[in-house]
């Protein structure tokens, strides 16, 4: 017989693995961590390549609302460029640039004096003496298919590491590449009352 108990799990996904249960070829995927419940999905991606907080769960009304894009929730994420973005270059992003025809969303940009504190990737970005790196903090309001990659790109510096830090007051605070963690009963009525659906 099915549970109908809601399950809501805080995970930190590592580089190298899908956003899902099901394997493709070269790629891990969630059900390599044995330790996660079952019968949860992601809601909202990140690919292979990128970092960072997933939110997974068996909830489908808390995933449309996080998911759609008409709820504009905030989306973080800590971004290594190719390059030194300058002020200008920062200003198209903040407004919004062109991809595949649609200008994204005004975004908030900070750019890091110091690199973050993050664990090292597993497979490690490629260096390259003569082209210099800056970290980013980019805040969207959406969620298009590869969106921070393909605007870092659009103005001219390639997203070379990119590690989503929270959705919208959720964080990756106290979690490691691979952990995860329930969230609390504050946190999930939290998030019902953001959503309106409490």
């Amino acid at each position: 017989m099915k549970s109908n108990k809601k399950t809501y799990i805080l995970f930190y996904k590592p580089y190298g693995v899908l956003s899902q249960f099901t394997h493709e070829a070269g790629y891990l995927s969630l059900a390599d961590f044995s330790l996660l419940p079952k019968n949860i999905y992601a809601a909202g991606r990140l690919d292979a390549d990128s970092e960072g907080l997933l939110l997974l769960t068996n909830d489908n009304i808390i995933k449309h609302h996080i998911t759609d894009p008409k709820f504009e929730h905030e989306r973080t994420y800590l971004v290594q460029v190719e390059g030194f973005p300058d002020e200008s270059d920062n200003e198209q992003l903040r407004n919004g640039v062109m991809i595949e025809g649609k200008r994204t969303k005004t975004a908030k940009i900070k750019v890091l004096t110091h690199e973050p504190d993050l664990p090292p990737r597993a497979v490690p970005i490629r260096f390259r003496k003569n082209i210099p790196t800056m970290w980013l903090e980019i805040t969207l309001r959406e969620g298009r298919n590869r969106q921070v990659r393909k605007m870092t790109a659009a103005v001219g510096h390639p997203t070379l590491r990119l590690v989503r830090t929270s959705i919208s007051f959720l964080t990756i605070h106290g979690l490691k590449p691979g952990m995860y963690r329930e969230m609390t009963r504050t946190e999930i009525d939290k998030l019902l009352r953001m959503l309106n659906i409490a």
